[in-house]
């Protein structure tokens, strides 16, 4: 591993980890913690390249951050997680359940996807235009670089077909919010396919953990608790 993540830590009991989205960090998840900690060991982690962790010389794809993960967990002694992952944090869950199901306790994939095509097209449309642009300039300037990296995450990753997610037999509930930016049937088309997956569908955009919290929060802490 070369990167030593940077998290936030609350609470006792049976961990449970938060995976925020793209471009953002720990804080994503301000309504969260506290809440989560009153019944958990919460753990809050900036991924690679993100927050305060480092961007490392490994690949800045998805799998690579679901092995970073692996990596944190063997370094501080988690042998197995509740996982929460927001958005591309959903993506990493995700994968890192295909990857190592024996470390996942319950997985939550709130605001994930498949591939890009899970993605409203008039959203996808101007990532897809500032991924290309950012690529043009990438030799010469590396804040063009990194936001190429970004953008790449949501143009080429995580690409996990529907048939691979039967594989999953870990608990699992799918959320999104009514309005998001996910497909409503690309949501539904991965609860669908992952055996016994519940759904939940919350009202607001694609950020319902910060729009919508009391609502989001009962609803992971229902799943956590039955």
């Amino acid at each position: 591993m070369d990167i030593e993540h940077h998290y936030i830590e609350l609470g006792e009991g049976f961990p449970l980890i938060l995976l925020h989205g793209n471009g953002e960090d720990v804080s994503y998840f301000e309504h969260q913690m506290e809440p989560f900690a009153r019944h958990f060991r919460v753990i809050a982690i900036d991924t690679r390249g993100h927050g305060q962790t480092a961007r490392g010389e490994a690949p800045f794809t998805i799998r690579q951050f679901a092995e970073d993960l692996l990596g944190f967990m063997d370094l501080h002694q988690i042998e197995k997680a509740h996982v929460l992952g927001f958005s591309d944090g959903g993506n990493i869950a995700m994968v890192f359940a295909l990857a190592h199901p024996e470390r996942v306790e319950k997985l939550i994939l709130d605001g994930a996807n498949l591939d890009a095509s899970g993605v409203k097209r008039k959203i996808q449309i101007p990532i897809e235009i500032g991924y290309r642009m950012a690529r043009m300039f990438a030799k010469k300037s590396p804040e063009a670089r990194k936001n190429a990296e970004m953008l790449g995450l949501m143009v080429n990753d995580p690409n996990v077909k529907p048939e691979e997610l039967a594989k999953i037999q870990n608990p699992t509930l799918v959320m999104a919010g009514d309005k998001d930016m996910i497909k409503d049937k690309h949501t539904r088309l991965i609860a669908k396919s992952i055996p016994g997956a519940e759904l939940a569908i919350i009202p607001g955009s694609h950020f319902i953990a910060n729009q919508n919290p009391d609502a989001f929060n009962e609803a992971v802490l229902r799943f956590l608790s039955c």
